[in-house]
Order: structure tokens, then C-alpha cells, then sequence
């Protein structure tokens, strides 16, 4: 549509503009303070465009924000989160600033711009004349970078209304959309052993150390790359002192798999572990948070579909997968249609390289708008 490029493309400096004032208002996730800042300034800019917003209050987290243009089933949800990984103060250290073709900043590429990227879209179909083929929801969160907890559920009482999601997740650095990610798990492995000294009674004890480290040794050996799954274990702990055999020790073990069927898998082996050593013992807690969106017709005729419309704006979409999860894991689980990925092109998430490429925030926001009026 030649009028939405036409106008996206006139806009770039506004739609930069609103990222930086984004980018400026510090969201991490464990300050409520903080991410209710930057929603209340979600939450006009989207009056504004038309939206008629309710907060939906947290104690914990921030509170979670439901932006709405129109009523009703079978519309579209699309899916935000304004929280970031970064703390108060990161800012003063890599303040907001754009070099040539890149906007840098803390949570710029993940996930403001595609704030920016929603609220641009709908206020320019508002001031062209136009709207939203159905009803459409905007569900901005809080707590996505630590596992959405506080939102899970509000996530799938609204998936269960929409009819089509879209997750406004940064694409990847190829500008790639995701039709495919991988799920994710957490678990706690405790070992328990018997304390002696380690010199007068070392063939007394019980070394939870050394239980433990046959049980790192079996996790880390569960991972198949060929299944797409892995076992990484990322910390370790244990013992006092060096003359005590310690009794004690607990690794953090992250598991992503890429289909239900491995997931259930690997959950059953997992919790299926046993201790090596005699008398000692396992404590395992944990399990899948996220269940994995897998590649199939939910995604990918989303994307086909989604293909057709970039292809009139002159955008050739492609599709590709990450492995980490998001929050249309959740609403794909559930069946519904789920495209991920239509956030800003950039690369660096998570790390002071973070950056947005510029040139994508008016072609992305012009795809954003032509889905949601042509759908």
C-alpha cells in the first residue's frame, strides 16, 4: 500500500523520537516503580492513537496493560513486553545515541522499538482514515525477561479471544520473522551428602560434590543437537571449608527443547535422575516454563500470508527460528495462529552492543499497519 509506506517513511524521525523517549524511561524487570513509569507513557501515547486502555495491576511486577481498538472475538492480539534486563543507571553509562544507520541503547532492539513500532502503526492508520480489519488487542507486559509469571495468564485468557497473534519480538539480525522457538526450562538439582572432617573421618562422609558432578556429567550428556535440544549447566555451588566432605551442593540447569514430544522427554529424564553415590541423595525441582512453538501450519501460514503483504511494500520477508522462547510460545501451545519476529531489524539483545537498525523502524511499522488493515 504505496499511502502507508508513503507515510511511514515521512515519519522516520518521529518514530525514532519515540523510541528514544522509550529507551530513556528504565524498565528492568525487578522495578515495579520503573516499568509502571514507562507503561503510564505507554498507556497515553496509546490514548491518544484511539486505544482505550486498562491497567491491570500487579503487587510484585509492573503492571500489565490491555490497549484496545475495537470489541470483540476473533480479532488480533498482539504481544509487547516493556520491560528490560538492563538496571537503573545503565543509561548514564551507555546513554541513548544514533551513529550512521544504528540507534543504540539499553532495551532499544529488545524490546522498545517494537513499542514504538505498535503505537506508530495505529495512530498512522488513524490519521489516514483507516483501521484494523478486526478487533484488535495490544497486550504490553512487564515481566517477559523473567519469565512472565505475572502474565501468563492474562496472556492465554486473551489468546483464547483473538484469532490471530502477532508476537512483536525483535526479528532476528537478518530481519528474519520466527516460525519456530524452542522451549524453555529451569531446574534446581540439590545433592545431599554426609558431613565429616576431611582428614579424621573422610571415609565417613558423604561428598555432595562429587554426587553432583556425576549429575552435571549425565545432564550435560542429555543434550542432542540433532533434536534440538540442550542441557546446559550454567551454575554450580556447594561446600564450606575445604576440611569439611560438604553435604551440600545445587547446580541451575537451562533446558530448551524444540517439540512437546522432547520436552515430555526430557522432563522424564530429568526428574528421573538417581543418585550415584551410596546414601546419597536428589532433590529436583523445576521444570518447563515455556512450552516450545513449533514449526507447523499455526506459524507458518501466518508467515506465508504475512509474506504476501510485505512482498505490495516491497519487503521480502523470510522466516528462521530462535532459541530462545517468547511469550507467542504461550499462545501458540494453545493453538492459536502465532507470528513472532515483527519487531525492529537490530542485533545484540542483552548485550552493550544492543542496537536498532533505523532504516527498519518505518519499514517494519509499515508492515505492522498493513497487517492489522489488511488481514
Amino acid at each position: 500500500m504505496p499511502e502507508l509506506q508513503a507515510y511511514f517513511s515521512q515519519r522516520t524521525e518521529e518514530i525514532l523520537e519515540l523510541l528514544r523517549q522509550l529507551v530513556e524511561i528504565e524498565s528492568p524487570s525487578t522495578d515495579k516503580a520503573a516499568t509502571d513509569r514507562v507503561g503510564r507513557f505507554v498507556a497515553q501515547v496509546a490514548r491518544d492513537a484511539g486505544a482505550d486502555v486498562t491497567t491491570v495491576p500487579q503487587e510484585q511486577r509492573g503492571d500489565h496493560l490491555l490497549a484496545r481498538w475495537g470489541e470483540g472475538e476473533g480479532g488480533f492480539l498482539l504481544l509487547c513486553h516493556l520491560d528490560t534486563v538492563w538496571p537503573l543507571g545503565t543509561l548514564a553509562d551507555r546513554p541513548w545515541r544514533v551513529e550512521g544507520e544504528r540507534a543504540f541503547g539499553p532495551g532499544c532492539y529488545d524490546d522498545k522499538a517494537s513499542a514504538a513500532i505498535i503505537l506508530m502503526a495505529l495512530k498512522g492508520l488513524r490519521d489516514l482514515g483507516m483501521a484494523p480489519s478486526r478487533p484488535a488487542t495490544v497486550l504490553f507486559n512487564s515481566d517477559e525477561e523473567v519469565g512472565s509469571g505475572s502474565s501468563r495468564s492474562l496472556i492465554e485468557t486473551e489468546a483464547g479471544r483473538a484469532g490471530m497473534v502477532f508476537c512483536v519480538e525483535p526479528a532476528l539480525p537478518d530481519g528474519s520473522l520466527k516460525v519456530w522457538r524452542k522451549g524453555t526450562g529451569l531446574y534446581t538439582i540439590t545433592a545431599l551428602g554426609r558431613a565429616t572432617h576431611a582428614g579424621a573421618d573422610h571415609e565417613k562422609g558423604i561428598n555432595a560434590i562429587e554426587e553432583l558432578a556425576h549429575q552435571v556429567l549425565r545432564l550435560q550428556g542429555m543434550t542432542d543437537y540433532e533434536a534440538g535440544t540442550t542441557v546446559s549447566v550454567g551454575r554450580v555451588q556447594g561446600g564450606t571449608r575445604t576440611n569439611v566432605v560438604p553435604d551440600r551442593a545445587e547446580a541451575l540447569v537451562d533446558v530448551r527443547v524444540q517439540t512437546a514430544a522432547e520436552g515430555k522427554r526430557m522432563v522424564a529424564a530429568i526428574e528421573g535422575l538417581e543418585p550415584v553415590l551410596p546414601r546419597a541423595r536428589l532433590i529436583i525441582e523445576g521444570g518447563l516454563s515455556r512450552p516450545p512453538m513449533e514449526e507447523s501450519p499455526l506459524t507458518l501460514e501466518p508467515f506465508r500470508r504475512a509474506q504476501e503483504i510485505g512482498a505490495d511494500l516491497g519487503l521480502t520477508l523470510t522466516a528462521s527460528g530462535s532459541g530462545g522462547a517468547s511469550d507467542g510460545n504461550f499462545t501458540a501451545a494453545l493453538g492459536v495462529p502465532t507470528l513472532d519476529g515483527l519487531g525492529a531489524v537490530g542485533d545484540g539483545a542483552h548485550s552493550p552492543d544492543e542496537y536498532v537498525l533505523v532504516p527498519s523502524l518505518p519499514e517494519r511499522t509499515a508492515l505492522m499497519a498493513s497487517l492489522l488493515s489488511r488481514w
